[in-house]
């Protein structure tokens, strides 16, 4: 089929990582059978309280006439709604001294789509033959950017520095000696908390970055899928940040809403109009669900106690669990090293001199019915050309399933990497 695709169709019509960890996830939740460990995606956990929040929502929605037929029922405008926008705008100014009004937000089908959106409409190929990337400062970065070009590839990617942290944990930091913005740049991204290693930036690197965008005229887009101000899944101290040249993204998905597909972009109004354009063309309208559920705890901030007081530390004892587990499980003389744990959902394992690849890693685990994610997928918009065996030697690992799923996956984790560490020296 793929000599009768369009470009466009031959870059997202023949599969992704996204795609390969999606429909892992997918399955192993619809149909997976009791001993599968899902510890690949990015599901956020069912939190019991924030799920009876939710059905509260639905019995007062049910219980307001005409609510339901409104929400079930009616397009909301390409934008999004207009009270959502409204207590948008009214929570960012009075809780953080924002200046932006609803002009400056537009809802999208999920973050996914946002960046679709933006990545597309900021870089590629112009009118008068230029192209143009985006700068990812740091990576690993998030898998789900790498196969968005409509075009040809649109990152360009800087390698970290990489600081060793005691016996078995390391941090990734940006090089900033070796970040240089050149004319073919069309925007800085970068996620805070980092997908996958759930690194978060620092204030002062953060203030770097948006001085170095604006000395050179052009965006920094700021990835908030577990970030600040919801859902706050962050476990160091940060302060949430915008100007008119940051494009922000938001997202009820981690905060336990991602089956309604609701992302939220706040930046300069002309942006935030180009991309309720795009979602018309693309889809008329945003689902209202989400919209709909997190207006009134949006306009009351109880989205902000929500986050701080339930999310994150339900997230912060999960991420200790984690860590402890793997503390009982490998040896402590493997070569094992956990990146610092700073937010989101995730483990992000590095197994240095790995004797095989992650990728092959995956495999073997996948047969022994643990899901992860191979590490090679995050370290997309570096030259090819240059070898670096780390790409190769990191996986990540998600800890939001229950606790028993979490520590069998990382035991047999631990099992297959010590038996490839074994088979290489007995083979050499």
């Amino acid at each position: 089929m793929s000599d009768q695709l369009s470009e466009f169709g031959q870059r997202l019509c023949v599969g992704s990582g996204i795609e390969e960890l999606m429909d892992d996830l997918g399955n192993a939740l619809a149909l997976g059978g009791p001993n599968i460990r899902m510890l690949g995606g990015g599901q956020p956990a069912h939190i019991p309280e924030v799920n009876a929040l939710w059905r509260k929502r639905m019995e007062e929605i049910l219980s307001t006439p005409g609510e339901l037929e409104k929400t079930l029922s009616n397009y909301d405008p390409p934008r999004g709604n207009p009270k959502f926008l409204e207590a948008l705008a009214e929570l960012f100014n009075q809780s953080f001294g924002w200046d932006i009004s609803p002009k400056n937000i537009a809802i999208t089908a999920g973050g996914q789509t946002a960046f679709f959106f933006l990545f597309n409409a900021l870089a590629g190929k112009f009118p008068d033959g230029s192209s143009k990337k985006i700068l990812l400062p740091l990576v690993p970065e998030y898998i789900g950017y790498a196969n968005q070009s409509v075009g040809s590839d649109i990152f360009r990617a800087v390698k970290p520095k990489i600081e060793k942290i005691g016996d078995h944990d390391f941090k990734y930091r940006v090089d900033f000696d070796n970040l240089h913005v050149d004319d073919d740049i069309a925007a800085i991204c970068v996620s805070r908390p980092t997908n996958p290693t759930g690194n978060v930036l620092t204030d002062n690197e953060m203030s770097r970055l948006a001085t170095i965008a604006n000395e050179h005229g052009i965006p920094l887009i700021i990835d908030n899928a577990y970030g600040a101000p919801f859902p706050n899944i962050i476990f160091t101290e940060t302060t949430p940040v915008w100007n008119e040249n940051i494009i922000l993204t938001l997202s009820l998905s981690k905060i336990g809403l991602p089956g309604t597909r609701t992302g939220i972009v706040v930046a300069r109004e002309d942006i935030a109009a180009g991309v309720a354009s795009m979602s018309a063309i693309v889809g008329l309208a945003n689902g209202n669900v989400g919209q709909t559920l997190m207006e009134p705890l949006v306009r009351s901030g109880e989205i902000l106690s929500l986050s701080n007081e339930i999310v994150k530390p339900f997230y912060i004892k999960k991420s200790q669990q984690a860590r402890e587990w793997v503390e009982e499980f490998f040896d402590d003389s493997l070569p094992y090293r956990v990146h610092a744990r700073e937010g989101a959902l995730f483990l992000w394992m590095w197994f240095e001199g790995l004797p095989i690849s992650s990728a092959e890693l995956y495999e073997r685990l996948k047969k022994r019915e643990v899901l992860i994610i191979s590490g090679h997928y995050f370290f997309f918009g570096l030259d090819d050309a240059v070898p670096w065996q780390h790409r190769n030697e990191c996986i990540r690992v998600t800890y939001t399933m229950d606790e028993h799923t979490v520590r069998e996956g990382i035991r047999i984790i631990a099992e297959e990497v010590a038996k490839a560490y074994t088979q290489s020296t007995t083979n050499s």
